[in-house]
């Protein structure tokens, strides 16, 4: 056996062979180097950083900076005005001095004529005044005093009328009964209605207004025969009436003071 030629990577009899207990070793130095190594930075970063304690800001978040930021608010707080909004703002008195002097009135009488005068002192004693709603119940209480002079209904004629009309047309229903007498009237249209005159003196206000309109009038005597108009013919008949009110007064209703037939 002697001078008999190993082969690579035998160990010769006899000589100390490594074990595992030396490889465990060099493992076991490495793995205390770096644990104390470890620690070492632990506990140095704990120096320089701190500890948290629960009261720290929270992270930056940079998509909150793009919302516009929100005032608290309070109620000390007060908002100031927007300058810009005064400027733009409408103005009510300021379009009322504007406004054309004769504009008031405008459809209802002419600007400086004796209709608008008057109007104009009507209004001063009576601010609720409007020349059109005016317009609207006389054209009512027209169709109304109508209707009910030639059916002989006294009730309504009481609230429309003053004393001394009433007392004239209670004089000719009670003349045509006495006849056996009996009116028919009915409207087929009411063309028109204007303001012809107003005035004020003190407290007491007049309006006139002319009426156009067209009627279907007929009067039969007791036994039914027409004696007056026509059953079927249509008649323009223009009326002129005048009324009144005490614009101290608060009943806001206008009475008939005067009536007469238009030409």
């Amino acid at each position: 056996m002697a001078g008999r030629e190993l082969a690579p990577g035998m160990t010769p009899p006899g000589s100390p062979r490594p074990t595992a207990a030396s490889g465990a070793d060099v493992f076991d130095i490495y793995t205390i180097i770096f644990l104390a190594l470890a620690v070492f930075i632990f506990l140095r970063l704990r120096s320089v950083l701190g500890q948290r304690t629960g009261r720290e800001r929270p992270p930056y978040d940079p998509y909150s900076a793009r919302e516009p930021a929100r005032p608290a608010t309070t109620d000390k707080v007060v908002a100031l005005p927007n300058r810009n909004a005064d400027a733009a703002a409408p103005k009510p008195v300021e379009a009322v001095e504007v406004a054309e002097p004769g504009a008031r009135w405008k459809g209802f009488a002419e600007p400086g004529s004796p209709v608008a005068a008057g109007l104009d002192a009507i209004a001063a004693g009576d601010d609720a005044f409007d020349a059109k709603h005016f317009l609207t119940g006389a054209r009512a209480a027209y169709e109304m005093i109508v209707t009910a002079f030639a059916d002989g209904d006294r009730r309504p004629l009481k609230n429309l009328l003053s004393r001394d009309v009433y007392d004239g047309f209670d004089s000719a229903i009670t003349a045509r009964e006495k006849r056996g007498e009996k009116a028919e009237t009915r409207f087929v249209s009411l063309d028109n209605a204007e303001i012809t005159a107003a005035e004020a003196r003190g407290r007491n206000a007049q309006l006139t207004v002319r009426f156009s309109s067209k009627l279907i009038s007929t009067t039969r005597d007791k036994n039914g025969n027409v004696i007056d108009g026509s059953a079927d013919k249509v008649t323009d008949v223009t009326d002129v009436w005048t009324f009144a009110r005490d614009l101290s007064s608060r009943d806001p209703n206008w009475k008939l003071v005067a009536t007469e037939a238009g030409q």
